[in-house]
């Protein structure tokens, strides 16, 4: 909106205007909008929630320590979702189709965390929706994203191949030719890609979710995540480093900086109040929706793959319930980690939960790092 203003209305009379067309006057612009939102909303949304009595539930079966955070008010990724809607809007070319993609996803996935969220609070118990209902609604808006996702593909405005890290030729691609235009055969092309990017979607938005379980741990390694696919998303929309890096340039991505910035910004902003001892938690809303924007950005620039090292804590923290989980089921009740997610595993071995934080930041940084390093290791 503020973009459309001020470069396509008042830039014809005010010459200066012209530097709000530029991306990196924007990304810094959408980063503090965000983080600015974040700070002043914050504490009337607390009390708002407070006085609404929606306060966390903390599950008898976790660690002991947790259960004075019993009544720390939830929900708060309504916070984090408008604070990046917002400045999104305000600072975005709103003609560019994979930002809109990128809102869906976010709002898509929030809206099944608040629906599991408020659920939860007026049942008055730890249960909202079952895992087999949140999987199946999470599969359902992944796979909307990737209809319209092969309706850009038909107008060469998106490819289906996948980037593989430290290999520039080899780039596999999910479509499958088929044997016949038999109507009957030709649907069957789209289901390998269709599969693809509701693993990444789906699994990218319940890892984060599976990682907040302690104050700013999640959101802590979102900071890191989607400052990392800000430069991503901007190398790969920028002609000079596209090409210098050998990566395929995606012209259309420059505006999702503006949906990743704002991501960032939000995160900061909400880290101020989630940081140890939280003055409110995320919830659902805030994670799955912060797991499904920071997928849906991967699969829009074509970086799928380097997405498992950018959010490396999020993966290990998702492959340690998966492997605590199918320990328990195959061998009688016996169990790798003392406890699941891995985090609580080594609260169990001692660790102060603000040690466990510290170190898992710092370990996710080091892999975001590394992810950014692959880009020219090829």
């Amino acid at each position: 909106m503020l973009y459309w203003l001020l470069v396509q209305v008042l830039h014809k009379y005010i010459p200066t205007f012209r530097v709000f067309g530029y991306i990196t006057t924007r990304i810094a612009l959408a980063s503090l909008t965000a983080l600015f939102l974040a700070l002043v909303f914050g504490p009337w949304l607390i009390r708002k929630l407070r006085e609404w009595s929606f306060g966390q539930h903390i599950r008898e079966d976790g660690p002991q320590s947790h259960q004075k955070k019993a009544g720390t008010p939830t929900m708060g990724g309504l916070l984090i979702v408008t604070c990046i809607v917002i400045p999104t809007l305000l600072w975005v070319d709103l003609t560019n189709q994979y930002v809109w993609l990128a809102l869906l996803g976010l709002v898509g996935f929030g809206a099944i965390g608040f629906i599991d969220d408020y659920a939860k609070i007026a049942k008055k118990r730890n249960l909202g929706l079952t895992a087999r209902q949140k999987f199946w609604a999470q599969v359902i808006i992944a796979m909307i994203i990737g209809f319209c996702l092969l309706l850009l593909h038909a107008h060469q405005k998106y490819s289906t191949a996948i980037n593989i890290p430290f290999f520039k030729q080899f780039k596999p691609d999910l479509l499958i030719e088929p044997l016949t235009k038999n109507f009957w055969t030709y649907p069957l092309a789209f289901i390998p890609f269709y599969l693809f990017i509701v693993f990444v979607m789906v699994g990218s938005s319940n890892s984060v979710n599976l990682t907040d379980g302690l104050d700013g741990l999640a959101i802590g390694l979102m900071i890191i995540a989607s400052g990392a696919m800000t430069a991503l998303t901007y190398v790969s929309s920028n002609a000079a480093f596209s090409s210098y890096l050998d990566l395929a340039r995606l012209p259309n991505s420059q505006e999702l900086t503006i949906f990743c910035a704002s991501m960032f910004g939000a995160s900061l902003g909400f880290l101020w109040y989630n940081c140890h001892p939280a003055q409110v938690f995320m919830g659902d809303v805030g994670s799955l929706a912060l797991g499904g924007g920071l997928g849906i950005v991967a699969v829009l620039i074509k970086q799928e793959i380097v997405l498992i090292f950018i959010g490396g804590i999020y993966v290990v923290e998702a492959l340690s319930v998966i492997l605590q989980v199918g320990s328990y089921k195959l061998r009688n009740g016996k169990r790798i980690f003392k406890m699941a997610p891995i985090h609580h595993h080594f609260e169990a071995l001692g660790w102060p939960e603000s040690k466990v934080i510290v170190r898992f930041w710092i370990a996710g940084l080091v892999m975001a790092l590394f992810a950014l390093t692959t880009l020219k290791l090829r």
